[in-house]
């Protein structure tokens, strides 16, 4: 239950500090005098965005805070700590809004927007002024059924069948299309293929040629500076080696005299032995310098072959042997589409059957729990004075001349939710056959409607806490009198906050408050205030005739106030 709220800067409110009690906390007050800012602040404490503008004028920033009682909730424990947060017996929620955006806690641990809503979904329904319109809705009406725990394993099992479903059809779809695109290029993959296979294309190849291509466009030049190098080093009248015996030869003499010469006659020898070496390569390599035009001519006609090969497909060597192994698997797979679509359409045929199956199952989950739901909407809508009231679940197949399943001849569409359309029907007429819930029912109805809902969901459900802001729309009189007391009665099983313009239904207050605006230093401001008993009845008589309580009024009020203390508690 929220045992306190505090709201700060928000709106209206400078700050405001009130807590609730267990039962039916009855919230009432002038039109404007900020009831829907409080509505406005536990919004946005559950989960909802916050507006900019709700900063009251002046403040830097604005504050809501609500402290809940949850106890041990082992589910609420769970998603908690999922996310960081440590669980505790009183849970606090907290929301600050900034012009720069707005950062929320819970149990001072700062969280996303989206487990704020996830734990205020877990702990509080808040009903607001239009959400009878959900009612309008025919996919709300298959998110209370399908959200009933005898549906939802149907559900899953469905769901699961349906997604094995949907990817083999994309995969079918995909290599139809591969074939398609393929029957288009197959003659151009085969030309290509042909002329990569005749083009004999090797990974390095083209470094090779190059290679080779220089040395024989180079091989005079070649020639003719290697007979320069063994001339110098070798052949000449004054030549390399033998300048280096003359020195050799001088060296070790003076050595002989000077010690210090002999590290240098060892350096002499080393280097005229490394001439040796350098002209016994260079007179090998002279001999085998290949002097053929032919073969250059060859050489730089295949070079050219491949650059055009190269250009033509805008790749390297190694990306056209890649391209063409790519191509000759294309190809192959060209051979093998026929196999390949005859066994994923095995594997279809195999999953609609699996699917079909777990369709009618969550059809049949549907229709019974569509009846009892119906029975006990029924009982609740004649409490709420529609003496003849009439409601159903009506759950028909979805009926497409391409469904993906069929059923007793009909082709039977699928989609990620089932393969059957759901909508609620009523009758609130004595004779009248139930229609759309959407097209017969008035707004007062509506609301009565989904109180009826809201009511045996909250008993299943065990939900803590229900927040209905002005669920008397469209309602007066004796009908808002068993609304409170189908309110009234609610609430000894959940806490219920309630904003109400009726006396009907503010007498059945367990705990009534009164939101009042009022002047302070030349600025409006909102403040909560819990009224006593006497209080209470002065409340529910101007609700009944205005400013003007005389004695009579007064009189009625407590009657009113006194039938609620008649109901159990």
């Amino acid at each position: 239950m929220i045992t306190s709220l505090y709201i700060k800067d928000f709106a209206l409110i400078d700050e405001l500090e009130t807590t609730f009690e267990p039962g039916l906390n009855i919230i009432t007050g002038e039109t404007g005098a900020g009831k829907s800012i409080i509505i406005g602040a536990l919004n946005i404490l559950l989960g909802e965005r916050a507006q900019l503008e709700s900063i009251r004028q002046g403040a830097n920033k604005a504050i809501a805070e609500v402290i809940l009682k949850t106890g041990k909730d082992d589910k609420l424990a769970a998603l908690l700590q999922e996310h960081g947060v440590e669980p505790a017996p009183e849970t606090i929620i907290r929301r600050e809004v900034r012009p720069s955006g707005s950062r929320a806690f819970i149990n001072d641990t700062p969280v996303q927007l989206s487990v704020l809503k996830q734990v205020g979904g877990l702990l509080v329904d808040l009903h607001g002024q239009h959400d009878h319109q959900l009612l309008l809705r025919e996919e709300h009406h298959r998110e209370v059924i399908d959200g009933r725990p005898s549906v939802q394993p149907a559900l899953a099992a469905y769901i699961q069948s349906f997604e094995q479903l949907s990817g083999l059809r994309r995969q079918k779809a995909a290599l139809q299309k591969r074939e398609r695109e393929l029957r288009e290029k197959q003659e151009l993959y085969r030309f290509q293929l042909r002329e990569l296979r005749a083009a004999d294309l090797k990974a390095d190849e083209t470094e090779q040629l190059e290679r080779d291509i220089r040395l024989l466009d180079s091989s005079e030049e070649l020639n003719e500076t290697a007979a320069k190098i063994l001339v110098a080093g070798r052949d000449g009248e004054y030549n390399a080696l033998d300048l280096l015996g003359l020195m050799e030869q001088a060296l070790s003499h003076m050595a002989q005299i000077e010690p210090e010469f002999e590290n240098y006659v060892q350096e002499l020898e080393t280097a005229r032995i490394s001439v040796e070496e350098l002209l016994r390569f260079t007179e090998q390599y002279q001999t085998n310098i290949e002097f053929n035009p032919i073969q250059l001519e060859t050489l730089r006609q295949r070079q050219a072959e491949l650059r055009r090969i190269e250009k033509k497909y805008g790749k390297g060597p190694e990306e056209l042997l890649a391209y063409m192994q790519e191509v000759e698997q294309t190809l192959s797979l060209a051979d093998n589409y026929e196999a390949e679509l005859e066994k994923l359409d095995a594997q279809i045929q195999k999953a609609a059957g699996l699917l079909k199956a777990q369709a009618v199952a969550l059809h049949e989950a549907r229709l019974q729990e569509g009846e009892r739901l119906s029975r006990d909407i029924e009982k609740e809508l004649m409490r709420l004075g529609f003496r003849h009231a009439r409601f159903a679940v009506v759950v028909r197949w979805r009926e497409q001349a391409d469904g993906w399943i069929e059923i007793d001849g009909r082709r039977i569409a699928c989609t990620d939710d089932g393969a059957d359309d759901l909508s609620f029907y009523i009758s609130t007429n004595k004779g009248e056959e139930p229609k759309p819930l959407s097209r017969t029912a008035s707004g007062g109805e509506m609301s009565r409607i989904m109180l009826a809902l809201k009511s045996i969901l909250a008993r299943e459900q065990r939900l803590p806490v229900m927040i209905f802001d002005e669920i008397d729309t469209g309602i007066s009189g004796p009908i808002a009198q068993q609304v409170g007391r189908t309110m009234r009665e609610l609430a000894s099983t959940v806490q219920i906050l309630s904003i109400t313009h009726l006396p009907q239904i503010a007498c059945m207050a367990h705990t009534h408050f009164v939101v009042r605006k009022t002047e302070t230093n030349e600025r409006t401001v909102t403040r909560i205030d819990r009224l006593s008993p006497e209080d209470h009845v002065r409340e529910v008589a101007r609700l009944m005739s205005g400013a003007d309580l005389t004695e009579a009024v007064l009189s009625s009020a407590r009657e009113l106030v006194a039938s609620a203390t008649e109901l159990p508690n």
